[in-house]
């Protein structure tokens, strides 16, 4: 999609006098760089391309950056205030009649409707669609981390929060998404995957026991690291040195990539993630040793209970 519309990126580029470009892509988009960074050079531009991993808009390439004017961003959207930093959405579009798939899920109830970034240019139409169906539906302003209307991320629920809704519609692929706000909101949440239709209803149960027992395993731990990233917005030191103070055998560690080896390497008992939340949940199977939220490390220090459970999000 961009090889056809990089002009509206040179655009932009020459505008803020841009002679060095950086560019970065999350993993699924990297086969795109190769066709944009010769559309840029042909234009003029020196190009240099990250070819690190990007999970989202909280791993921007700065270090790149330092031999670049400008930073371009591929798929996603806008996270902190980087002037330097153009951010390119990737959009993912669908037909909006597929989710007549959820209409059985709700019978004459309030949804609040929610999705991620490659697919919220649709929420207007998605919308009309459910209320031309009879179904209520409210959707949450852009703000914070999540500055698309009714946008989720995988550390932030926050368009799900606080709102009458009976249920939470999710539209996008995979499961961590919907697993993390019903236990963001303790509400039921209804998952549709837009591509290929199928509609469930999702519960944080399986979830909760799978990391009941993670944390039965580090209860006998000796040495606890305490990861701390340095990617730009995922770092929460001051988070990390309230855990640390919990425990007199806690140690921070900073890393930029969490990888099951670096965690081996380091030779800890447990680990407690203040990194990107899907870490511990999501990839706790690579790791060889338990990954604790910072919330469930809480409850293994007796300063939270079991009943006060709360899903890890960068605020």
């Amino acid at each position: 999609m961009w090889l056809n519309g990089t002009s509206d990126i040179i655009d932009r580029l020459k505008k803020r006098g841009a002679k060095r470009v950086a560019l970065q892509f999350p993993e699924g988009l990297k086969r795109q760089s190769a066709m944009i960074a010769a559309a840029l050079k042909d234009a003029g531009f020196e190009v240099i391309l990250s070819g690190d991993p990007c999970y989202g808009a909280c791993d921007l390439a700065l270090d790149t950056l330092f031999y670049a004017d400008i930073l371009v961003h591929f798929g996603h959207a806008r996270l902190d205030d980087q002037p330097r930093v153009i951010f390119e959405q990737y959009h993912v579009d669908f037909d909006v009649a597929v989710l007549k798939n959820i209409l059985p899920f709700l019978k004459g109830e309030n949804v609040r409707l929610v999705s991620t970034v490659q697919h919220t240019h649709l929420i207007p139409e998605m919308k009309l669609f459910l209320e031309s169906a009879g179904i209520s539906c409210t959707v949450a302003e852009g703000g914070g981390r999540t500055p698309e209307r009714g946008q989720v991320l995988g550390c932030s629920f926050s368009s799900a929060k606080g709102c009458g809704a009976d249920r939470i519609l999710f539209v996008g692929t995979g499961l961590f998404h919907p697993v993390g706000i019903a236990l963001a909101t303790h509400k039921r949440v209804i998952a549709l995957d837009p591509l290929t239709g199928s509609a469930q209803e999702v519960s944080g149960d399986a979830l909760l026991r799978r990391r009941f027992a993670i944390m039965e395993k580090a209860k006998g731990a000796k040495k606890i690291g305490i990861i701390v990233s340095t990617k730009s917005s995922q770092q929460r030191m001051d988070r990390a040195r309230q855990l640390a103070l919990l425990s007199p055998i806690a140690v921070i560690i900073t890393m930029r990539e969490v990888s099951p080896d670096e965690l081996l390497n380091l030779g800890f008992d447990c680990y407690v993630n203040t990194a990107c939340p899907r870490l511990a949940y999501d990839d706790q199977g690579r790791f060889p040793v338990p990954v604790l939220s910072p919330q469930e490390f809480e409850i293994l220090c007796g300063v939270r209970t079991w009943d006060n459970y709360a899903v890890d999000e960068i605020e």
